[in-house]
């Protein structure tokens, strides 16, 4: 099976989390720049990336890349790359695209140039002037960034946060990509307690639940590249069983949500039972002041209501002026808290340990780390 090289596309701050995912996979040639992680690997990686990948955005096959500084250097080397080799004679495709800091910034004109050219390469190898592109979807990206052209074909479709299961959500809900990065950027692990007091429609303990359950976030989906006759279909059954076979059903979980919304955790109920993990979230609606850290070394990963989202300004300097007067209480607990807010800190009452830069959808946001004490070695 030959080589290939694959891109998983990534929000700004995630690009290590997600090139960690793949080297647990066992992937281990990677190379990381911004927005995006590449790594070469043969055609059984895109099953198994697809489903395991959890803070990636998406999984695209690079196709080549090139300089174009005219519409004719396009053409002729997009024209010049094995697109036989992936898309059918009857397929669908279409191109998007996108331009920065290149000559050629007209990004309609380079869509209509790469699928002439595509188009060009298929006539010679299927010897046809039509095509009906009735069959199996595949989405062409053109991306210029400094004169550089990338061109990628999208294995995913939908972007990776699409799970399955979270058909219902609340009001501004987290993206579960961004979720599952949190959580594998904290300290927690499956042994420890973990809480989110504003859980919303339950992304994070969902999240953190698929984790601890080692359930594959792409099991409940399908994928474009699932359609591609060019991709043997037992590798995609072998992945699917590979995962399957993974989920640990038997350790103990410990995960407290709540939110001060019935109907937040009606959604968030419904959403952990389409996941599969309803048997390890204890859902409750309460107020944050009811909020209570009773036992040691537990682990507060949450997403609060700040201005941008929900709530005025005195109400949100209120919510976090009260987290810090509960979770500062103990000294055990560890506290992980995503939030725009740029004075959260002076309102939470101490320094955070460490803050990340990252971003919620297009909200430029802080992950701001309290590391309570190590519990006891087993």
């Amino acid at each position: 099976m030959s080589e290939i090289e694959l891109i998983a596309t990534a929000t700004f701050g995630l690009e290590a989390v997600v090139k960690r995912e793949l080297q647990n996979l066992g992937y281990t040639d990677i190379n990381v720049s911004d927005g995006k992680v590449s790594f070469r690997a043969d055609e059984k990686a895109i099953p198994r990336a697809n489903l395991w990948l959890r803070s990636a955005d998406r999984l695209l096959l690079k196709m080549g890349e090139f300089k174009a500084l005219t519409f004719d250097e396009l053409f002729e080397k997009t024209k010049a790359l094995p697109w036989d080799d992936w898309i059918t004679r009857d397929a669908k495709f279409t191109v998007n695209g996108k331009s920065v800091k290149s000559k050629l910034f007209s990004i309609s004109d380079c869509q209509s140039i790469v699928k002439k050219a595509v188009v060009e390469k298929l006539k010679q190898r299927y010897a046809a002037d039509w095509f009906e592109e009735t069959g199996p979807e595949s989405t062409i990206q053109v991306a210029l960034l400094n004169d550089i052209a990338t061109l990628t074909i999208n294995t995913s479709g939908a972007g990776l946060h699409k799970r399955g299961y979270r058909e219902a959500a609340g009001e501004a809900p987290l993206k579960e990509t961004l979720a599952a990065a949190m959580i594998q950027l904290s300290y927690w692990n499956k042994d420890r307690i973990l809480l989110d007091p504003f859980c919303g429609s339950g992304t994070i303990p969902i999240e953190a639940a698929m984790i601890s359950r080692n359930i594959a976030p792409g099991l409940n989906r399908k994928f474009a590249s699932e359609e591609w006759p060019i991709i043997d279909k037992n590798l995609w059954k072998e992945a699917r069983v590979e995962a399957y076979n993974a989920i640990d059903q038997d350790t103990p979980i410990s995960i407290l949500a709540s939110d001060i919304d019935h109907k937040a955790i009606a959604i968030a109920a419904e959403n952990a039972l389409q996941a599969g993990v309803d048997d390890c979230i204890e859902f409750s609606v309460k107020p944050l002041v009811q909020v209570k850290t009773e036992e040691k070394f537990g682990v507060v990963i949450t997403n609060p209501p700040y201005g941008e989202r929900i709530g005025s300004r005195k109400e949100i300097a209120d919510i976090y002026q009260a987290m810090g007067r509960i979770f500062r209480a103990d000294p055990t607990w560890s506290v992980y808290v995503l939030t725009p807010q740029e004075n959260f800190e002076s309102l939470y009452g101490t320094k955070a340990h460490r803050k990340r830069k990252l971003y919620n959808g297009n909200i430029k946001v802080d992950f701001y780390q309290y590391y309570g004490e190590r519990p006891p070695k087993k």
